[in-house]
């Protein structure tokens, strides 16, 4: 059973960067030059993410989702996945992934346990995806959600993070996937984590309800649908006719705080109670002073425990120890 926090939230979820370093360079993500990596010997073994995860699962968290950087440039991952998916009490063993290695991944990491992945993708246009990420092919993203849907992680979801004048006006284009291609699509609000300001922050944000009123006005009424896949803060709809979902993720707009279920760790093995507060415990260190589980379970307890109620987004403030890529979203 999940330990609850001292809002009585239930804390279920773990997500967990394996790496910090990536194969794109978005331009809301990361600066052209990128970021400076942590060094080999910082980032956390298998052996001891492993450990946490137990510790974690001790505690009744139940979902585990790796994320990274980007996680599948990390040797062996599907290693780490068949390790993380016998253990006890762990039923949702999921990952985050630019999609740009799936297809050579998706049937090895389907076989070693991973359930389901979530794809970002921001722009369906191939031009447009190398301005966004700097480098890339589009083709590649695609054949991965294709080897996806054929290694059986299901559902494959699509992140779409919405910034004016970069790609909203490709909104009604995802969603009619969700009716032509069966895609579960999720538009994310833009979060200003990173080398933003104030008034880039605001301009920049598309809201959920202005992003809704855009796909309604082209393909008609949304219809809230009931899903079971994932635990997280979307809000999810269907067009008439469609298989596919549509979620609106609110992280500005509408925060959803109040239900947050999960905390995160990031590669180099600090533990972070929210993703918008620079607040972290340190777990690598007690690892390598030979913690056990149990010790482990401690200072995950104590992460829980230490949850703020909400973040604030609304007053631009943000974490300035770190950049998105370094946390894991």
């Amino acid at each position: 059973m999940a330990h609850l926090d001292h809002y009585s939230r239930p804390i279920q979820y773990l997500r967990i960067s394996v790496t910090d370093r990536c194969n794109l360079r978005c331009v809301y993500c990361m600066p052209p030059e990128g970021v400076a990596w942590q060094p080999h010997e910082n980032i956390l073994s298998y052996e001891e993410i492993e450990t946490v995860v137990r510790a974690a699962a001790n505690l009744g968290i139940s979902k585990v989702r790796l994320t990274g950087g980007e996680p599948l440039v990390r040797m062996g991952i599907e290693d780490l996945v068949r390790m993380l998916g016998r253990i006890h009490g762990v039923d949702d063993l999921a990952m985050t992934t630019n999609g740009i290695l799936l297809s050579q991944y998706a049937h090895l990491l389907a076989e070693a346990g991973l359930r389901r992945v979530n794809v970002s993708l921001d722009t369906l246009n191939a031009e447009r995806f190398q301005r966004i990420t700097r480098h890339g092919r589009i083709e590649d993203v695609l054949a991965g959600i294709e080897a996806a849907h054929q290694a059986g992680l299901e559902p494959v979801k699509i992140n779409v993070v919405v910034i004016r004048r970069m790609n909203d006006d490709e909104v009604v284009t995802f969603a009619r996937k969700s009716v032509q291609d069966r895609w579960n699509v999720r538009f994310i609000e833009w979060m200003p984590v990173g080398q933003l300001d104030e008034e880039d922050w605001g301009d920049g944000v598309v809201t959920a309800d202005e992003m809704r009123q855009r796909v309604e006005d082209d393909l008609g009424p949304l219809i809230p649908a009931k899903t079971s896949i994932g635990s997280g803060p979307a809000r999810y709809y269907r067009l008439p006719g469609a298989e596919g979902t549509i979620g609106f993720i609110t992280p500005v707009s509408e925060h959803f705080c109040y239900h947050c279920n999960r905390l995160r760790l990031t590669a180099d093995g600090q533990l972070r109670p929210c993703l918008l507060s620079d607040k972290e415990i340190d777990l690598r260190t007690p690892l390598r002073q030979d913690a056990q589980v149990d010790d482990i379970k401690a200072l995950v307890l104590q992460a829980i425990e230490s949850k703020p109620l909400q973040h604030h987004l609304d007053q631009c403030r943000h974490p300035e120890n770190r950049a998105m890529s370094q946390i894991g979203g």
